[in-house]
């Protein structure tokens, strides 16, 4: 049954990408040297951010965004492209037509070509970062059903069953920075941002109790557990720093 759902995760990912179909990167990551695209780009949809963006394509989100000469708070628009090949950047948003004008150039005058050069731009401030330790508490009271696993085939986070409607709860204190079911094979997904390290994700809920850009607190209750995207009731509960996969287990604190 995985496999057969695999293939077709695959299948529906495949063209998401402008210029060549990336490898499918989703719930169950098929091939670990694949997980971050490195060739290729994406063509920015409604409702998309650049941490769900980052997160399909296996990518630290402060990564992509340098390599698209993105600032923070790292907006970015319907119809923009986003490269993963490190290649030209692109531009956010089309740039205006220069004003027609009937007259000629008018020529600098003496003064202005005597004056002193203008001095250089002053450099772009740097964000703050923040990467301190990560307080996390359970997402859900459920049983775990499945484990995190590297190999080929394997899950990059946890699922827990419980009933549906059950509540989910925000395994830190941090932000909502995607809120959708963009993503494939994720159903009905939230990631929170908890620090410029951190971030979880929160698939298959059947509700999302919290909008983008909230700020939620550990316990908080953001979703109710469903089958969105999947053929049971379950959370499929992801951790990753830098854009890489983490056990869970390796950091939950042990139940009593």
């Amino acid at each position: 049954m995985r496999v057969l759902l695999s293939t077709l995760l695959s299948l529906c990912l495949c063209g998401c990408a402008v210029g060549n179909p990336p490898p499918v990167v989703d719930i169950y990551q098929r091939d670990s040297k694949a997980t971050k695209v490195t060739s290729g780009s994406h063509r920015v949809a409604r409702g998309e951010t650049l941490y769900s963006i980052a997160w399909r394509y296996g990518w630290d989100y402060r990564a992509l965004a340098e390599a698209n000469d993105i600032d923070a708070p790292y907006t970015i628009y319907p119809g923009q492209t986003l490269s993963f090949a490190g290649g030209p950047k692109q531009a956010t948003r089309p740039s205006r037509p220069p004003a027609s004008s009937s007259s000629a150039p008018a020529k600098p005058s003496s003064d202005a070509a005597k004056a002193e050069p203008a001095p250089p731009p002053a450099p772009k401030p740097k964000p703050s970062t923040d990467t301190g330790p990560v307080n996390w508490q359970w997402p859900a009271s459920g049983e775990v059903l499945e484990r995190f696993s590297k190999a080929s085939g394997g899950r990059r986070g946890i699922t827990i069953g419980d009933r549906e409607g059950s509540p989910v709860r925000a395994a830190a204190d941090g932000r909502v920075v995607y809120r959708g079911s963009g993503l494939t094979g994720y159903g009905n997904l939230l990631i929170v941002k908890h620090n410029d390290r951190w971030l979880s994700a929160y698939a298959h809920n059947s509700s999302l109790l919290v909008k983008e850009g909230d700020r939620v607190s550990a316990g908080d209750k953001i979703a109710t557990m469903g089958a969105s995207g999947t053929f049971r009731t379950q959370l499929h509960f992801e951790i990753r720093k830098d854009g890489q996969p983490v056990d869970p287990l390796t950091v939950l604190p042990n139940r009593s």
